[in-house]
């Protein structure tokens, strides 16, 4: 991993024999010292809060002695800045997009396991966005949106009674149609795991429009 701009301190050279492996795989790099508290798999999805620190490793992969504090390190929190901050209008989504989406992520979890309670969220990427429209029949410059979708990719943690904390990766789509006009609005999620966004981008137009041939879908 790349060097932290966090300030060092003077801790000595620990000698535990994984982290000096470690360290000789990652010359001029750091190794991390990762809390295990709030994380499922060490060696899977590791929320930078997760992250006590890191050791600095020299040239020759060996560590220096000096440890860099992770000001950051903490309960990790959820961050939807990479769905809010594109300039892409979110206004099907409510007032709130980031608290929509979470909520339709703790639905889904829930559908899945009653009890299922998710502690943070994070979206990695900048989610892949789909509008579509017709043109006002009294204004051909005014375009009605009628269709929208979004397919974010996620890490998450989730805990529930059987299975305990559980640290997830994949992606989360929601399409919705009938936005305009008389017809009552449809929604429905996606929760694909282990899957890429680029994988759920391509999805996004087949599946805005399965829901207007579902019986089943969601109405708001």
């Amino acid at each position: 991993m790349g060097r932290f701009g966090w300030r060092s301190r003077r801790r000595g050279i620990p000698d535990e024999p994984a982290l000096l492996v470690e360290a000789a795989e990652n010359p001029g790099g750091s190794v991390a010292e990762i809390d295990p508290t709030h994380i499922g798999d060490p060696n899977g999805y590791v929320p930078p809060e997760a992250i006590r620190g890191a050791w600095l490793v020299d040239s020759s992969g060996k560590l220096t002695g000096e440890y860099q504090e992770n000001p950051r390190h903490g309960v990790p929190q959820d961050d939807f800045s990479k769905l809010t901050d594109p300039d892409h209008w979110l206004g099907w989504l409510g007032d709130d997009p980031a608290g929509a989406v979470r909520e339709g992520i703790e639905e889904s979890l829930r559908a899945q396991v009653a009890d299922s309670v998710v502690e943070w969220v994070k979206i990695l990427e900048t989610p892949r966005f789909l509008t579509g429209g017709r043109q006002q029949a009294e204004d051909e410059q005014v375009m009605l949106l009628t269709r929208a979708a979004l397919a974010a990719p996620f890490a998450l943690s989730v805990r529930s009674t059987q299975h305990g904390r559980s640290v997830l990766l994949g992606v989360f789509s929601w399409a919705a149609v009938n936005l305009s006009g008389p017809e009552v609005r449809r929604d429905r999620h996606w929760f694909d795991l282990g899957v890429g966004l680029d994988w759920a981008g391509e999805r996004l137009r087949e599946r805005i429009y399965e829901i207007d041939a579902e019986d089943g879908a969601t109405e708001r």
